[in-house]
């Protein structure tokens, strides 16, 4: 998984990747309210660095613990699940393999009890 970052291009592809995302997740409606209010070049860039380090790439996500992040939104499983959807989406999209993908939705998954019922 080291090499995955390097493998694909490293951050301008992955940044690529989060554009797709978000056109995925804003036109869910499932998932597309809670970022209403949101500054979305500021999220895109806070998306592509936290992505670019669960890809293996260097750890510049500065920002606040994903617990923090996510307070007060009381996330459902069904909302976890439809990021997760697109997200598999995104990365298949930009022929990232499966085998890597699996490893990248591990360590989003591995996030799944802090970002819940906050």
């Amino acid at each position: 998984m080291g090499n995955f970052y390097d493998k694909y291009g490293g951050e301008a592809t992955i940044a690529k990747v989060v554009d797709y995302f978000y056109d995925l997740v804003l036109a869910d409606e499932t998932v597309n309210q809670f970022f209403a209010n949101t500054d979305m070049e500021k999220q895109r860039k806070h998306q592509t660095k936290f992505i670019s380090f669960a890809l293996g790439g260097p750890n510049q996500y500065t920002g606040q613990s994903m617990a923090k992040v996510h307070e007060g939104m009381n996330l459902q499983p069904n909302h976890f699940d439809a990021i997760v959807t697109h997200l598999r989406a995104a990365l298949s999209h930009f022929g990232v393999a499966e085998e890597d993908i699996s490893e990248a939705l591990a360590k989003v998954e591995s996030l799944r009890n802090d970002v819940l019922y906050k």
